[in-house]
């Protein structure tokens, strides 16, 4: 097969440039909502399957999340090739120092499209009454 000398220095010219960033090391972004009865995290990862997903409270009582990659190997069409390959999964793995208002007992997560959701409930406090009786001594 011939090919022309110019054609990997065009997408070498056009990826090679500060306007594309390239890092080593990258971390699903992550988002944290409040509501009154609970927090919802948010965590970015396209394409994972809740089989690859973990999380737990560990020793310390920290919410531990861990994604990891399962890369499945799949026979590529020999007709064609890659110029560039830049993507690529890594496994991740956080511990996140809850509030003390979180009830650990009852959190819940699941996978969907794409993103791993984190349920914490917050902990229902007994309506606490302010009148009572004071004693006369």
């Amino acid at each position: 097969m011939l090919r022309n000398s110019w054609f990997p220095t065009v997408f070498d010219d056009f990826f090679n440039n500060d306007l594309v960033s390239h890092n080593q090391v990258t971390a699903p972004a992550v988002n944290v909502k409040e509501s009154p009865e609970a927090y919802t995290m948010e965590v970015a990862a396209p394409g994972i399957k809740k089989e690859y997903c973990r999380v737990h409270i560990n020793d310390d009582g920290n919410l531990s999340v861990a994604i990891e990659n399962k890369m499945e190997h799949k026979e590529e069409d020999k007709k064609q090739h890659y110029l560039r390959r830049e993507f690529s999964y890594t496994n991740y793995q956080q511990n996140y120092t809850l509030p003390d208002n979180v009830d650990r007992d009852n959190i819940a997560a699941s996978v969907e499209h794409g993103i791993l959701t984190i349920t914490l409930p917050k902990v229902k406090k007994d309506e606490v009454k302010v009148s009572r009786q004071i004693e006369i001594k």
